[in-house]
């Protein structure tokens, strides 16, 4: 184990000189030494196999999203492909519209007009209506008081007869 250790240490930066120098010790605390790594190994090799599984996950759910990406892509392109061909059509009906509104615009106008020609006959009608009433009114007015006279007459003009 120490020709292992010592030779992964050497070259490397003076960090590992620590280690060295544990290892350059009496026998006593070598054997110590030895332990410590042992442990720590254990302790490494532990971690490293319940470390693999999940690294293993992680890769699967990468190369997952790495595919939902690529799908994702060329759905995002066709469907940009098809929303240009919805908006250019779009366009075409509402150049379609504009130029029909401009068409169809005097024609409003003349509806409009004709409306207010309609209302202001109406306004007339009703004001030369009103005034029919009123004149109604006075010629019956006026043939009452022609039937009363008329009555009047006749009853004045038969006492003057029998004299």
């Amino acid at each position: 184990m120490k020709i292992i250790i010592t030779k992964v240490i050497r070259g490397r930066s003076q960090t590992f000189s620590f280690f060295v120098n544990l290892l350059n010790r009496s026998k006593e605390s070598k054997t110590m030494v030895e332990i410590a790594f042992l442990i720590i190994a254990i302790a490494l090799a532990a971690f490293l196999i319940a470390l693999i599984p999940t690294l293993l996950r992680t890769r699967r759910v990468v190369k997952e999203v790495e595919e939902t990406v690529a799908v994702l892509r060329t759905d995002i392109n066709v469907t940009l492909h098809q929303t240009n061909e919805i908006l250019a059509k779009a366009n075409v009906l509402v150049e379609d519209v504009n130029e029909k509104v401009q068409t169809i615009d005097p024609l409003f106008v003349a509806v409009a007009d004709l409306s207010e020609s309609v209302s202001d006959l109406n306004t007339r009608a009703r004001h030369l209506a009103a005034k029919a009433s009123a004149a109604g009114a006075s010629v019956g007015k006026a043939g009452s008081a022609f039937a009363i006279g008329k009555v009047a007459s006749k009853l004045f003009g038969k006492k003057d007869k029998k004299k």
